[in-house]
């Protein structure tokens, strides 16, 4: 799904709708719904706007629904969508089951496109379909495959782990020159 930033963006966007407006329904019916069938129930809202998105997918971008193919109808069972209406929309009043769903699903779909994009740029040359090097470029051909993403997502994850530590010394750094000059003020 995430060999390329279009594809990575629609499964991205894909995933916003549905959780967005399974959170709206989950969060509007929460105390209607029996907590003995309360995941049924979750599962069920959670197919009907995965059907949803399979069908404007199909009838307004038909290349990209090709391409997603089965991956759509996995939206039913991502653990993301059951977990946020289990854990915050059946529990949360309306507008924080919103804030919610849309903070999860951008940072889903933030980390599909970084993924997609490096896929992309490494294994096609190409960002968005548009070419960005010239023919003497040789595409890393394992990108665009599973493992591409894998690796991605490896380095991806190490690149990050690496900022945060760099932020946090910083930070750490900070407060020892803030100690040292309050000491110094003392003395």
């Amino acid at each position: 799904v995430t060999n390329t930033a279009i594809n990575s963006l629609a499964m991205g966007l894909a995933t916003t709708f549905v959780l967005v407006f399974s959170s709206l329904l989950v969060s509007s019916l929460r105390n209607a719904i029996p907590k003995q069938v309360r995941i049924t129930t979750f599962i069920i809202i959670i197919a009907t706007f995965v059907t949803v998105v399979d069908f404007m997918l199909a009838a307004l971008v038909p290349q990209v629904h090709k391409e997603l193919g089965a991956f759509i109808a996995l939206i039913v069972v991502n653990c993301l969508i059951l977990g946020r209406q289990e854990a915050f929309a059946s529990k949360n009043n309306i507008k924080l089951a919103l804030a919610d769903a849309l903070g999860m699903s951008l940072g889903f779909t933030f980390a599909l496109l970084c993924i997609g994009v490096v896929r992309e740029i490494l294994g096609s040359g190409s960002l968005f379909n548009i070419p960005l090097f010239g023919s003497g470029f040789e595409p890393w051909v394992i990108m665009i495959m599973p493992p591409g993403g894998f690796f991605t997502l490896g380095f991806l994850l190490l690149f990050f782990n690496w900022l945060q530590k760099r932020r946090k010394a910083r930070q750490e750094s900070g407060r020892q020159s803030t100690q040292y000059e309050e000491a110094r003020e003392f003395l």
